[in-house]
Formats: C-alpha cells, structure tokens, sequence
C-alpha cells in the first residue's frame, strides 16, 4: 500500500481517493461545534520544586486538569529546545527517506520493535486515515531505525527525558489522589527498567481536501500517559464538556494527555480524554508521541485504595499487553477498547 506521503507526491492529487473520504457522522469534522478554549497548564520546575507550598498548589492544579479535561501543556520542563527542534528534524528526515529505506519496518505484528505504516489498521479500517506512522518500542529495550544516522542518539536522549518528565507527573497526580507520591509509579512499575514506553510518530501529508479525510478518528490512547510534541503545525483536537477544542500548543511545550490506564487505576476518578487529528491543505503535520505504560505483563485494575465510600469496582483488571491486542484488533472509535472492561456499578 502507498504510504500518504508517497501518494500525495507521486500523483500530484487535487481529490481525495474515496478510500479516504471520511463519512462516519459522528465524527465528522464539521458535526460539533470547534471552538479555542485556554487549557490547564501545569508549571512542570513548580511540581519539581523545593518549595512545599508552590509544589501543592501545582499538584491540586494538575489534578482539576485530569479530572475536568484529561489533558493539559507542560511548560518549564527542562528539556533543551535544540533536542525538541532534532527530535523533529530527524523524524521528518526517516518519512523523506526513499521508500525502499522504510519497507525494511514495514511489520505487521503489533510488538515488532519498529514498525512504519499508513492509516492506523490497514486490514480492517473502512476508511482509510490521512496519516503515516513510524511506531518504535523504546523501553525496555531500546530499538531504532539504521536512518537517518543521527536519529538514534537523538532519540535515546529524548525518550529518557519524557521518561523523565512522566516519573514526575504521575507523582505529582498519585499526591492528587491522596496517595502516596510514589503510589502509580510502584504499583505499575513505571520507573523500572521494565515499564513500557511506546514512540509513535505521526505524518500528515497536505490534504487537498481537508474536509473530507481524517488524521486520526476520536479515540483515547493506551497506557497512563501520553506526551506529545509536533513540528508547529496544528491539528491535534480535543473533546471537552460535549465540543471539540483545537490545541494550540505554547512555544517549547508539552502537550500530556491522560490514558485508559490511567482511567481504570483511578477506578474512573481521572478519564482519558479523547481527542482526533485533523488535517489541512497547507503543510505537514508532524506530531511526536511517547505512551507510558507498565511493563506489558501488568494487569492493570482499579487502585483498592480509590473503591472507597461505596464506590465499587468500575472496570476489569486486564494486562497491559492484551489490552495494546484489543486496541490493534479493532478500528479506532472512541472508548470502544475500554468499554469493554466496564462493569455495571
């Protein structure tokens, strides 16, 4: 199959295919109102400060956002502009490569070290996605692609530092909860050497017409986690109080959203957000994703801790691999995965 990119290129295209033409209602691009909201922003050096009374102010700021949004911008992070600015570069660089460079990752089993595709499932997606992936397995074991040349070093340096930035978060977010700092981070494993993070890498191509074709469908993300970057190029929308609101990201920072995992440890306290990419006319969208998961053998189920009150078991403990299974198996819409996992309460 031909990668966007590559179609978009070869052709010369002023339509789009049909096999792209996005015609789901429910998640057309024009069915909700789309409106600019202010999100939460979360000050990352006062969650990592000395000062007690900065840092608590902080953590009760970043726990109204995952309970109202589910999403917030992470500024003052630490992590220098110049590795953000080659992070993009090289990534940009793997999609300019020729086709015959990226075929050698073009995998078909979801837990291939690096896999590169179109669309988001291929084999059973009805309507193709306007979208191009690089998708990596950097931790535990660290894996990239033999080009670009300097993409590997790149990208090691840059996945710690999410690492880095997650480990903080989630303390911050257990402290939220009332739990202990290192509550989430224990009980998942996330700083062991075995957790799990997940780069994807995403590739909107010029759309000729934006309208009808879709970047990424609504959907929430696997895993605790997600931290994102992109090129400069907005696209990414998020569903808050019934309306969708396009991100519109400050310079040099973050954008975090929380997952499903995150969703069914807090027994439904802190929802994942669901969010979609859209696409324009003009120029290539770049996004970065890291996910933050446990290691792939952790089931995942509600903290006893937050079933609390009256409050019972909202979802079923699954393991994380199987949950990234069910994920793949299907056609991305909305919380379909984890619907699956709710019990009635």
């Amino acid at each position: 199959m031909y990668s966007v990119k590559e179609l978009v290129e070869s052709v010369g295209l002023t339509s789009v295919p049909s096999s792209y033409i996005f015609r789901d209602t429910k998640s057309d691009v024009h069915c909700m109102h789309v409106q600019s909201e202010t999100v939460p922003i979360i000050d990352f050096s006062l969650l990592t400060s000395h000062d007690p009374d900065r840092r608590s102010e902080t953590i009760t700021r970043l726990g109204n956002a995952c309970l109202e949004w589910g999403f917030f911008m992470v500024i003052n992070h630490g992590v220098p502009e110049m590795l953000r600015d080659e992070m993009v570069r090289e990534t940009e660089s793997f999609f300019d490569l020729r086709e015959e460079d990226k075929r050698q990752y073009a995998g078909k089993k979801l837990f291939d070290p690096i896999r590169c595709g179109t669309s988001f499932n291929s084999n059973v997606d009805k309507t193709l996605l306007w979208r191009d992936y690089l998708k990596i397995h950097v931790h535990p074991h660290f894996n990239a692609p033999d080009k670009p040349s300097g993409f590997s070093k790149v990208l090691r340096e840059y996945c710690q530092k999410t690492r880095d930035i997650a480990g903080e978060l989630l303390k911050g977010i257990s402290e939220s909860l009332g739990l202990e700092s290192g509550y989430i981070n224990e009980k998942m494993r996330v700083g062991s050497s075995e957790s799990h993070q997940l780069l994807v890498a995403n590739m909107y191509p010029p759309c000729p017409q934006p309208e009808l074709a879709m970047g990424l469908p609504p959907h929430s993300d696997h895993g605790l986690l997600t931290i994102l970057m992109q090129n400069g190029i907005d696209g990414l929308q998020v569903m808050h109080e019934g309306n969708w609101v396009s991100i519109n990201p400050l310079p040099n920072s973050f954008l975090v959203n929380t997952g499903d995992h995150m969703e069914i440890l807090t027994n439904g306290k802190y929802k994942s957000v669901v969010h979609r990419a859209v696409v324009n006319s003009k120029a290539p969208r770049v996004s970065i994703g890291t996910a933050h998961g446990p290691p792939l053998d952790t089931v995942v189920s509600p903290a006893p801790e937050l079933m609390t009150d009256g409050v019972g078991q909202a979802y079923l403990g699954i393991k994380y691999k199987n949950y990234l299974e069910l994920q793949q198996s299907k056609t991305l819409s909305g919380k379909s995965c984890l619907d699956h996992l709710r019990l009635s309460i």
